[in-house]
């Protein structure tokens, strides 16, 4: 395979550049294989060996096929292989084994304790806060009242800002000389913080800046709640269990499997927390925002470790996997499924009938 890259990337320089020669030869490859793996469907067609359905079905999901392994199969591989490499796109690749993987380990990258830290801090602030505010609103959007579509469309919208037009936003709203929050302050006679420069308060201003897309969240679990089934509602309220009560000993137990994937969702998603870092703080003041996603950036593009910068992004996706790992082992002590309740009793009363 390696020799047939070779071959296809030697005949491509002969007309174009040798670096876009050898980002070329390995599609040129794939598009050879998907060309004779065509012909072949197309001859098994015509000798009635497949059916033209059968054909027809694997001809309609081919352009998603290409996409996914060419956008998805191969720059995971190539990046897996890539970091046992260094590499700085220029230079030809020298294998290094697992350098890369113990320069990190050992912290002689000074960002990459820092940043894991960074980004630990920000996650375990601002997915409970989310969850907890994002449902709260939730139960107030599920109340039947006149409008309320109205106040739903408006606590989702904001939600479908772009992460680059919202940090644009808030690094406005967030200035120490004439951010709209300091101005405010002001008017009560208080001193303007300073939200982006100060070590202490950087992560907890972009804690709160996170709280303005809690409009997703909100919408999956205003879905859950209104899937709460209203005959379990009203014989509570019959055998006379008051709001708290309902909403501790049904609306939680009914809504934890919601709870469970956006819980599982925002920490995935904290853990690859950059474009708002990236043009709001570029990781300063002194490195306090630096964030894992911002630090591999920054090896990948601004330093040219591309190799380290694939090692990087290897270690955080078994930190992800370890962690949503962690949280699927300990959901069955506080996640409840309706049907496992119901399959466990029928195998009780299968049990009492022998």
């Amino acid at each position: 395979m390696e020799s047939m890259v070779t071959g296809i990337r030697n005949v491509l320089k002969t007309f174009l550049p040798t670096e876009l020669a050898r980002l070329i030869a390995p599609f040129c490859i794939l598009a050879v294989i998907l060309l004779v793996a065509l012909a072949i469907g197309v001859t098994l067609v015509k000798t009635r060996k497949i059916k033209r359905e059968t054909f027809a079905f694997y001809a309609f999901i081919a352009p998603w096929l290409i996409g996914f392994f060419v956008f998805n199969v191969y720059p995971v591989c190539f990046s897996i292989i890539t970091s046992f490499f260094k590499w700085d796109i220029v230079s030809p690749r020298q294998f290094v084994g697992f350098d890369n993987y113990k320069y990190a380990l050992a912290g002689e990258d000074k960002y990459f304790y820092q940043s894991l830290k960074v980004t630990l801090e920000y996650s375990f602030l601002s997915v409970p806060l989310n969850l907890i505010i994002s449902f709260l609103i939730s139960i107030m959007l599920n109340q039947k009242l006149k409008g309320i579509t109205f106040f739903r469309t408006v606590f989702y919208l904001p939600s479908l800002v772009s992460g680059v037009a919202l940090s644009t936003l808030w690094t406005y709203i967030f200035n120490y000389k004439f951010g709209l929050l300091n101005t405010m302050l002001g008017t009560f006679g208080m001193e303007p913080v300073k939200w982006l420069n100060d070590t202490k308060m950087v992560i907890p201003s972009l804690v709160i800046m996170g709280l303005w897309g809690v409009g997703g969240s909100t919408v999956i679990f205003l879905a859950g709640l209104q899937d709460v089934p209203q005959d379990v509602m009203e014989a509570a309220i019959v055998d006379g269990a008051g709001a708290w009560m309902r909403f501790k000993k049904i609306v939680i137990p009914m809504m934890s499997p919601i709870i469970f994937f956006n819980l599982v969702n925002g920490f995935i998603g904290a853990f690859q927390y950059f474009t708002q870092a990236f043009i709001m703080t570029n990781g300063g003041p002194n490195g306090a925002s630096m964030f894992y996603v911002l630090n591999l950036y920054n090896q990948a593009f601004s330093y040219f470790r591309i190799g380290y910068a694939c090692a990087l992004a290897w270690i955080l996706f078994v930190i992800i996997i370890a962690f949503t790992a962690l949280i699927f082992r300990y959901s069955s002590f506080w996640v409840y499924y309706e049907t496992e309740v119901k399959s466990k009793k029928v195998k009780v009363k299968g049990g009492r009938r022998k």
